[in-house]
């Protein structure tokens, strides 16, 4: 089929590859190129490098409300116009623009997750259970009829960054699958209803700071799920911590946010008197490490409270 593909971050490349293995790419549309580092320098998107790489035509307008951009695609004629995490909302117009019209590879068992941060909030949330949902678009926010869904487990130490990486691959098969399925007339589009249906809002720094009231086991989900930005964070003698991997503890007691074992390994205890080991932090400042080098290099006693 010929394909106009919509994306822009890492997630997506393995969709646009598969795309381009596949079918025929004939349009590329990704977000602007953004600053970045401490240098800001303009980078393109991921999605674009890719696409520069295959020779494949690159188009990144600031909206798409635009008519002009509406007639650029209707006038490519495709078949089909496949979008992954583009980050944009497609006006009705577009949605219509190609023969089979428009289909989203969402990261989340739809209806649950709809929104822009799935994956991180399946694991802040301790689920067992993810996948990805090929859809239908329509006009509402990840309300389409679903086209095909793919289920994994997710792992108890899994972080959000591994998990995407798992589900980029998971999504670019099943795009493929999906694709076949509506080329020959197959695809079976089934309404999501709205039973299990939850919003996964934007991550920010504002999730950051550890609450070490909550359970042990909610506290390691939010070190994995913030993974690798913003991250957790915490306070040790009134300096800021990144918290970057932890695991659960069989050790039991201490109040919480009470360190309960520094020695060689920290270990610090939560809300529900279970506790969990840090195994990896980042002080202000430096680079990151694990608790072993950091415990050579600072004085952590026992009864410290994590948080102040």
């Amino acid at each position: 089929m010929n394909v106009i593909f919509m994306g822009t971050p890492d997630f997506a490349v393995p969709c646009l590859e598969k795309l381009i293995e596949y079918h025929n790419v004939t349009a590329v549309f990704s977000q602007p190129d953004k600053p970045v580092g401490r240098k800001q320098i303009l980078t393109p998107p991921p999605v674009k490098q890719c696409a520069n790489e295959h020779n494949i035509a690159v188009f990144q307008p600031k909206s798409l409300k635009d008519d002009e951009i509406a007639k650029q695609i209707e006038d490519m004629k495709a078949d089909i116009i496949v979008v992954v995490a583009y980050g944009k909302i497609l006006p009705k117009r577009i949605l219509d623009a190609a023969k089979y019209g428009c289909i989203n590879v969402h990261a989340s068992l739809l209806p649950k997750y709809r929104g822009a941060a799935p994956i991180q909030w399946a694991v802040i949330n301790g689920d067992k259970e993810t996948g990805v949902t090929v859809m239908q678009m329509d006009e509402g926010l990840d309300t389409g009829d679903m086209l095909l869904v793919k289920k994994t487990d997710i792992g108890i130490n899994e972080t959000s960054e591994e998990l995407f990486e798992r589900l980029s691959i998971i999504g670019a098969n099943a795009l493929i699958e999906a694709l076949d399925d509506i080329e020959k007339g197959r695809a079976k589009p089934t309404k999501q209803g709205e039973a299990k249906t939850s919003y996964a809002q934007k991550i920010t720094k504002l999730l950051s700071p550890i609450d070490w009231n909550k359970s042990a086991f909610e506290v390691h989900n939010l070190v994995r799920g913030l993974q690798t930005w913003p991250c957790a964070q915490t306070k040790l003698n009134g300096k800021n911590i990144k918290i970057h991997k932890t695991v659960l503890s069989d050790i039991i007691g201490g109040k919480a946010g009470e360190i309960i074992d520094s020695n060689k390994k920290l270990i610090v205890s939560c809300g529900d008197g279970k506790c969990v080991e840090i195994l990896e932090l980042q002080p202000d400042g430096k680079k990151r490490m694990d608790t072993k080098s950091f415990l050579a290099g600072n004085n952590v006693t026992v009864g410290a409270l994590l948080g102040e």
